[in-house]
Protein backbone atom coordinates (compact mmCIF):
# COMPACT_ATOMS: atom_id res chain seq x y z
CA UNK A 1 0.00 0.00 0.00
CA UNK A 2 1.18 3.48 -0.70
CA UNK A 3 0.97 6.12 1.95
CA UNK A 4 1.50 9.74 1.32
CA UNK A 5 2.14 12.03 4.15
CA UNK A 6 3.11 15.38 4.49
CA UNK A 7 5.58 16.97 6.20
CA UNK A 8 7.64 20.12 7.11
CA UNK A 9 10.95 21.39 7.59
CA UNK A 10 12.37 23.86 9.48
CA UNK A 11 14.93 25.82 11.46
CA UNK A 12 18.39 24.67 11.88
CA UNK A 13 17.63 21.82 10.16
CA UNK A 14 16.45 23.70 6.68
CA UNK A 15 20.04 23.34 6.39
CA UNK A 16 19.81 19.17 6.25
CA UNK A 17 20.65 18.04 2.59
CA UNK A 18 18.43 15.75 0.44
CA UNK A 19 20.40 12.29 0.98
CA UNK A 20 20.50 13.24 4.48
CA UNK A 21 17.08 13.79 5.18
CA UNK A 22 15.96 10.36 3.33
CA UNK A 23 18.36 8.70 5.86
CA UNK A 24 17.15 10.31 8.14
CA UNK A 25 13.52 9.07 7.65
CA UNK A 26 14.95 5.46 6.92
CA UNK A 27 16.63 5.46 10.53
CA UNK A 28 13.14 7.24 11.98
CA UNK A 29 11.00 4.39 10.51
CA UNK A 30 13.27 1.87 11.97
CA UNK A 31 13.28 2.98 15.19
CA UNK A 32 9.78 3.96 14.89
CA UNK A 33 8.96 -0.11 14.59
CA UNK A 34 6.61 1.35 10.69
CA UNK A 35 6.15 -1.68 8.57
CA UNK A 36 8.10 -0.12 5.34
CA UNK A 37 9.00 -2.26 2.84
CA UNK A 38 11.95 -2.88 0.71
CA UNK A 39 13.53 -3.01 -2.38
CA UNK A 40 14.45 -6.75 -3.41
CA UNK A 41 17.99 -8.33 -4.22
CA UNK A 42 21.56 -7.99 -3.02
CA UNK A 43 21.22 -4.82 -1.28
CA UNK A 44 17.65 -3.94 -0.62
CA UNK A 45 16.61 -0.21 0.18
CA UNK A 46 13.28 1.27 1.68
CA UNK A 47 10.73 2.11 -0.66
CA UNK A 48 10.00 5.85 -0.04
CA UNK A 49 10.56 8.96 -1.88
CA UNK A 50 10.33 12.59 -1.62
CA UNK A 51 8.67 15.06 -4.11
CA UNK A 52 10.67 17.99 -5.54
CA UNK A 53 13.43 17.98 -2.85
CA UNK A 54 14.00 21.59 -1.63
CA UNK A 55 17.68 23.47 -1.63
CA UNK A 56 19.71 23.59 1.01
CA UNK A 57 18.56 26.58 3.44
CA UNK A 58 15.29 26.68 2.74
CA UNK A 59 12.65 26.55 5.04
CA UNK A 60 9.37 24.22 4.20
CA UNK A 61 5.66 23.96 5.55
CA UNK A 62 4.65 20.87 3.75
CA UNK A 63 6.75 18.66 1.66
CA UNK A 64 5.34 15.45 0.27
CA UNK A 65 6.45 11.83 0.42
CA UNK A 66 5.05 8.45 -0.80
CA UNK A 67 6.13 5.29 1.25
CA UNK A 68 5.16 1.59 0.10
CA UNK A 69 4.38 0.10 3.68
CA UNK A 70 1.81 -2.86 5.13
CA UNK A 71 -1.18 -1.68 6.47
CA UNK A 72 -0.85 0.95 9.93
CA UNK A 73 -3.56 3.33 10.63
CA UNK A 74 -2.56 6.74 10.31
CA UNK A 75 -3.02 8.21 13.13
CA UNK A 76 -0.90 5.61 14.87
CA UNK A 77 2.05 5.50 12.23
CA UNK A 78 1.84 9.51 12.70
CA UNK A 79 2.08 9.42 16.33
CA UNK A 80 5.28 6.77 16.17
CA UNK A 81 6.99 8.45 13.33
CA UNK A 82 6.89 12.08 15.21
CA UNK A 83 7.94 10.61 18.30
CA UNK A 84 11.38 9.64 16.99
CA UNK A 85 11.85 12.40 14.75
CA UNK A 86 13.43 15.57 15.41
CA UNK A 87 10.48 18.98 16.66
CA UNK A 88 11.81 20.65 13.31
CA UNK A 89 10.90 17.92 11.10
CA UNK A 90 7.03 16.57 11.74
CA UNK A 91 4.63 14.75 9.66
CA UNK A 92 1.51 16.72 9.48
CA UNK A 93 -1.04 14.70 7.79
CA UNK A 94 -1.38 11.18 5.81
CA UNK A 95 -3.70 9.18 3.22
CA UNK A 96 -3.58 6.08 1.70
CA UNK A 97 -3.59 6.31 -2.07
CA UNK A 98 -6.66 4.77 -4.04
CA UNK A 99 -4.36 4.85 -7.60
CA UNK A 100 -0.79 4.64 -6.77
CA UNK A 101 0.37 7.42 -9.10
CA UNK A 102 3.92 9.07 -7.40
CA UNK A 103 3.55 12.24 -5.98
CA UNK A 104 6.95 13.01 -7.93
CA UNK A 105 5.38 12.32 -11.21
CA UNK A 106 2.13 15.12 -9.97
CA UNK A 107 4.29 18.11 -8.78
CA UNK A 108 3.86 21.08 -11.44
CA UNK A 109 4.43 24.25 -9.02
CA UNK A 110 6.29 25.29 -5.92
CA UNK A 111 4.59 28.27 -3.86
CA UNK A 112 6.95 30.13 -1.93
CA UNK A 113 6.97 33.23 0.76
CA UNK A 114 10.24 35.42 0.08
CA UNK A 115 11.78 37.80 2.51
CA UNK A 116 14.30 39.94 1.56
CA UNK A 117 16.23 43.90 2.19
CA UNK A 118 16.74 46.72 -0.22
CA UNK A 119 19.86 48.77 0.01
CA UNK A 120 19.47 52.58 -0.22
CA UNK A 121 16.43 53.69 -1.59
CA UNK A 122 16.36 57.70 -1.29
CA UNK A 123 12.88 57.90 -2.42
CA UNK A 124 9.86 55.80 -2.00
CA UNK A 125 9.09 53.35 -4.21
CA UNK A 126 5.85 51.22 -5.66
CA UNK A 127 6.98 48.07 -5.72
CA UNK A 128 4.18 46.86 -6.71
CA UNK A 129 3.94 48.55 -9.43
CA UNK A 130 8.08 47.61 -10.40
CA UNK A 131 6.71 43.64 -9.87
CA UNK A 132 4.05 43.99 -12.62
CA UNK A 133 6.09 45.72 -15.29
CA UNK A 134 8.48 42.65 -14.75
CA UNK A 135 6.11 40.21 -14.85
CA UNK A 136 4.56 42.36 -18.11
CA UNK A 137 7.68 41.46 -20.48
CA UNK A 138 7.37 39.05 -22.65
CA UNK A 139 10.47 37.65 -22.22
CA UNK A 140 12.49 37.06 -19.28
CA UNK A 141 15.74 35.62 -19.81
CA UNK A 142 18.45 33.74 -17.65
CA UNK A 143 21.50 31.76 -18.36
CA UNK A 144 21.73 28.20 -16.97
CA UNK A 145 24.46 25.47 -16.99
CA UNK A 146 23.13 22.43 -18.92
CA UNK A 147 25.50 19.26 -19.20
CA UNK A 148 26.05 17.49 -23.12
CA UNK A 149 28.52 14.63 -22.43
CA UNK A 150 31.39 15.18 -20.04
CA UNK A 151 30.95 19.73 -20.96
CA UNK A 152 28.90 21.85 -19.67
CA UNK A 153 27.52 24.67 -22.10
CA UNK A 154 25.51 27.94 -21.04
CA UNK A 155 21.95 27.86 -22.40
CA UNK A 156 19.72 30.72 -22.37
CA UNK A 157 16.41 30.42 -21.06
CA UNK A 158 13.55 32.03 -21.26
CA UNK A 159 11.36 31.73 -17.69
CA UNK A 160 8.42 33.50 -18.00
CA UNK A 161 6.27 30.94 -18.41
CA UNK A 162 7.95 29.32 -15.46
CA UNK A 163 6.56 32.17 -13.05
CA UNK A 164 2.65 31.36 -11.99
CA UNK A 165 2.56 35.31 -9.92
CA UNK A 166 4.15 37.30 -7.54
CA UNK A 167 2.14 39.12 -4.80
CA UNK A 168 3.68 41.62 -3.19
CA UNK A 169 2.61 41.30 0.82
CA UNK A 170 4.41 44.31 3.06
CA UNK A 171 7.33 46.74 3.12
CA UNK A 172 8.73 47.97 6.86
CA UNK A 173 11.38 50.01 6.28
CA UNK A 174 13.86 48.17 3.73
CA UNK A 175 11.98 44.28 4.67
CA UNK A 176 9.88 43.65 1.90
CA UNK A 177 8.29 40.17 1.70
CA UNK A 178 6.43 39.02 -1.32
CA UNK A 179 4.58 35.59 -2.33
CA UNK A 180 5.85 33.57 -5.40
CA UNK A 181 4.39 30.71 -7.44
CA UNK A 182 7.31 29.21 -9.57
CA UNK A 183 7.14 26.21 -11.64
CA UNK A 184 8.72 22.68 -10.23
CA UNK A 185 9.16 19.20 -11.13
CA UNK A 186 9.64 17.33 -13.86
CA UNK A 187 8.09 20.16 -17.13
CA UNK A 188 9.96 23.15 -15.70
CA UNK A 189 11.61 24.28 -12.47
CA UNK A 190 12.79 27.45 -11.17
CA UNK A 191 14.90 27.82 -8.26
CA UNK A 192 13.79 30.89 -6.24
CA UNK A 193 17.63 32.12 -5.82
CA UNK A 194 17.51 32.40 -9.73
CA UNK A 195 14.23 33.67 -9.95
CA UNK A 196 15.17 36.76 -7.15
CA UNK A 197 18.76 37.01 -8.93
CA UNK A 198 16.54 38.09 -12.38
CA UNK A 199 14.59 40.23 -9.99
CA UNK A 200 17.36 42.18 -9.06
CA UNK A 201 19.25 41.98 -12.15
CA UNK A 202 15.82 43.62 -13.88
CA UNK A 203 14.73 46.06 -11.52
CA UNK A 204 16.07 48.97 -10.00
CA UNK A 205 15.63 47.49 -6.17
CA UNK A 206 19.37 46.90 -5.00
CA UNK A 207 18.23 43.50 -3.39
CA UNK A 208 20.62 42.67 -0.74
CA UNK A 209 20.94 39.02 -1.66
CA UNK A 210 22.84 38.09 1.62
CA UNK A 211 19.47 38.81 3.74
CA UNK A 212 16.99 36.70 1.62
CA UNK A 213 15.29 34.29 3.78
CA UNK A 214 12.56 31.57 2.07
CA UNK A 215 10.16 29.27 2.96
CA UNK A 216 8.19 27.08 0.91
CA UNK A 217 4.36 27.06 1.49
CA UNK A 218 3.29 24.44 -0.52
CA UNK A 219 3.19 22.07 -3.49
CA UNK A 220 0.95 21.84 -6.29
CA UNK A 221 0.34 19.26 -9.05
CA UNK A 222 -1.83 20.27 -12.35
CA UNK A 223 -4.14 19.48 -14.52
CA UNK A 224 -6.39 21.07 -17.46
CA UNK A 225 -5.23 24.30 -15.74
CA UNK A 226 -6.30 23.86 -12.53
CA UNK A 227 -3.83 23.94 -9.62
CA UNK A 228 -4.25 21.39 -6.42
CA UNK A 229 -2.84 20.54 -3.36
CA UNK A 230 -1.92 15.95 -4.03
CA UNK A 231 -2.97 15.37 -0.53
Amino acid sequence: MILRVVFNKKNYLKYIGHLDLMRLFHRSFNRAGVPIKYSEGFNPHPKFSIASPLSLGIESEEEYMDIDIEYVPVDEFIQKVNKVLPKDIQIIRGLYLEKEEAVASLIAWAFYEIDFEIEDIKEKINIESILNKWLSQDEIMITKLKKKGKKKIEKEENIKKFIGNIVFKEIIDKSIKIDALLKSGNNGNLKPMDFMETLNRDTCLNIDMDSINIKRLGLYAEKDNNIYKPL
